[in-house]
């Protein structure tokens, strides 16, 4: 059974960091993603890696501030995010794929339940 649970979420104030994980269980060989969705907004895409972490994607909203990285030992991806915006507000999402990183959220497959993070200005 494939499952993936994110943590890391919360309350911080703007230029503040949080590094969020998502533990997969289930599945190897498969691309992962972080999404985010703000309230009365369409889900958008934030990063995505490769299985053997060589390919990365990001936002341009957020390239150069989050970090996408993976720990196959522990079939644990995380997002490290610095200097946080308040337009960051979001559920954050992880998700996963079977073949290459993707910015198109309907490639995915598997899903987490999201984790809230807020920024406050």
């Amino acid at each position: 059974q494939v499952r993936l649970v994110e943590s890391g979420g919360g309350l911080v104030q703007a230029g503040d960091s949080l590094r969020l994980s998502c533990a997969a269980t289930g599945l190897f060989w498969h691309a992962m993603g972080w999404f985010r969705q703000a309230s009365g907004k369409e889900r958008e895409f934030v990063a995505a890696i490769s299985w053997d972490g060589g390919d990365t994607l990001y936002a341009d909203s957020v390239k150069g501030r989050f970090t996408m990285s993976r720990d196959n030992a522990n079939n644990t991806k995380y997002l490290q995010m610095n200097n946080l915006k308040p337009e960051d507000t979001a559920v954050y999402y992880c998700a996963t794929r079977y073949g290459n990183p993707s910015i198109h959220a309907h490639y995915y497959t598997f899903w987490g339940q999201g984790t809230q993070v807020t920024v406050s200005s």
